[in-house]
Formats: C-alpha cells, structure tokens, sequence
C-alpha cells in the first residue's frame, strides 16, 4: 500500500447540487467536525457526481463553493483536514478510465440506484449516471482510505468499490487498500418535513421538506410550523406516528437529551406548542453555522486559498496512488 502513516485514513464528500441541509449534517457533517483530529481526513465537493444529471453552470460554481463554504462553517479544520474540490484533482478521471477498462459491465448494471435514477430520467438518462459508481470507487481508492463513512443507501456502492479494489489486486498484486464501511446509524436517516417516511433529500421538489443549514430564523419557523403531524395529543417516538418520530428524533439529535427524556417532555403536549419549542432550538443550534459561513465568503480570498491549498495536499497523495496503478499496468511513464 501506499499509505504507510500509523493515522488511519478517512474520506468522504456529498454533492454540492442544492443546499446541504440538517440531513446531510447530523448524518454526515457533524460526524467528519468530530472525528477529524483522529484520522487523516479528507473531505471532498463531488462537483463531477453532479454532472450526471443536468446542471445549470453558474449555479454549479455557486453550489461548488456554499459547499465548500459550509463544511468549513460547520466545523472542519483546513489545517487539520483537506478539503477539496473534486474537479481539481485530474487522478480522479484518470482512474476512473483506468478502472473501466477492469470492471465488467454487468457489475453495474446491478447498481440499484441507478435503476431508480435512469427511470426517473428516461431517454435524459446518460453514460455518466450508468459509470458514476466507477468514479466514486476512483475517489475512494486513491486515497487508500481505511474507512469511509456511508449512509445505509450507498452501501451497495462502496461494496462495488472493494470488489475493483480486490479484483486489481488478485490480478496485478497489492496495490489498493480494501476500505471498510463506517455506517453511522443515528442521525443517518432525518426525514422529510412533509413526509415521515422518506429521507430528507435535497432532491425533493419541495423546499418546505428539508431544513437547509443557511435558511433564515423567519423560514425555519415557516417549515417546522408546516411540517406535516397528526391530530393526536401525547408526542412518542412510534413507527405508526413517522411524522411525530421524525421531529423528536430531530429534537433530541439537537439537544443532546435522551430519547427517554425528550419523550416524557412532551408526553402531554400537542404539535401546537412543541412546533415553536423545536423551531426555536433549531435556529440557535444553526446560528453559528449561519454567522461562521458569512465570515468565510465575506473575506476575500479565504475559501480560493483553502481549496487551493487543498487541491495540492490532496494531488500529492491521489498522484501517488495513480502512479502505482499506472505501474501494474504497463502504461509508459510521463518524461
């Protein structure tokens, strides 16, 4: 392997299409600020996953740098962690190349999300949704992470990216590290505000679903007074209720309190008076991000400089992986 360091290594990155919002944050964010200081992390903007569907330039580059923006707002250290974007690495579409020309296509053929994404799409549907799981195997491996944290949903994903990783192994010796899935189960699955049953998604039609880290005072109590409930006095956390269950377990995720507590709380009340309880807890647990996001893009220079430096911190590791594999392969070195 390449990575000899005695720090196990971690990566992971979301999409910078929408806004990152209290899903993405308490599943996955919350989890990097805290874990930082005890792997080698690195944190990626996924900008080219995004081209896989349609996107609309300038709102590209907008959402590229917020994303960036908010992992630094949430907490994530440029000097302890890399954050970077993933377009500014080239080893990623070069290994990308290298591992199609490895990969059966009937491997992916199985990917489930992309046959719920290519129904969606239809004729729209392209070669890049159908190969994108070959380039997250890419980004993954040229790190030589030991870990890499995952929702329940891509663990499918990351299976695919340990069978490449162990097929150019048996085939051209140990050359990659077989990362291991870190699938987080609290927080991993916020629901939608207007749907218990499904994931907050920043996919969903409606805004009024999801909570963004960069939304308002004045639209946070907007969305949790119109998030869906039932009729019923008593809040608990039961399966029959997904809506009721949903805002306390966003309750409890935010205030730190048992889910025995949070329950006996409000045993005796109804949505009226737990709504503006729940809308007031969120606007302060986000107003730090709110206030540390203006300061990064209100200082000039700053966020360019972070991921610059970034970029280079994290070419000087992926460029080292690629060269390896460039090896096994036979391919010419660069004069």
């Amino acid at each position: 392997m390449s990575s000899s360091s005695p720090t196990k290594r971690i990566l992971s990155g979301v999409q910078p299409t929408g806004q990152l919002h209290l899903g993405n944050y308490l599943g996955a964010v919350r989890n990097w600020v805290a874990e930082q200081h005890h792997y080698e992390s690195f944190f990626c903007v996924v900008d080219l996953h995004a081209l896989t569907v349609p996107q609309e330039p300038a709102e590209l580059r907008q959402a590229t740098r917020r994303t960036a923006a908010l992992y630094l707002a949430s907490g994530i250290d440029p000097q302890v962690a890399v954050v970077f974007v993933q377009s500014h690495v080239p080893a990623h579409t070069e290994l990308t190349w290298l591992f199609n020309c490895l990969v059966p296509t009937n491997w992916l053929e199985r990917m489930i999300q992309f046959k719920e994404k290519a129904t969606k799409l239809g004729s729209e549907v392209s070669v890049g949704l159908f190969d994108y799981p070959i380039l997250q195997a890419a980004d993954i491996l040229l790190y030589q992470p030991h870990l890499v944290p995952v929702g329940e949903d891509q663990r499918q994903h990351l299976e695919l990216t340990r069978d490449i990783a162990r097929r150019f192994n048996d085939r051209f010796g140990e050359t990659l590290r077989v990362p291991e899935a870190d699938i987080r189960k609290e927080g991993a699955r916020v629901m939608s505000l207007q749907d218990g049953t499904a994931k907050m998604s920043k996919s969903d039609p409606s805004d009024l679903s999801r909570i963004n880290l960069l939304d308002s005072p004045d639209r946070l109590r907007e969305k949790i007074k119109k998030a869906k409930s039932d009729p019923i006095m008593g809040l608990r956390f039961d399966p029959e209720r997904p809506e009721a269950t949903n805002l306390l377990t966003v309750y409890q995720l935010l205030s730190g309190l048992e889910r025995d507590a949070v329950e006996k709380r409000f045993a005796e009340v109804g949505f009226g008076k737990f709504k503006p309880e729940l809308a007031e807890l969120l606007i302060e647990y986000l107003r730090p991000i709110r206030d540390r996001y203006d300061a990064i893009v209100g200082e000039t220079g700053y966020l360019d400089g972070i991921l610059r430096d970034g970029a280079e911190r994290a070419s000087a590791v992926a460029s080292a992986t690629l060269g390896l594999v460039r090896e096994k392969l036979g391919l010419l070195p660069p004069f």
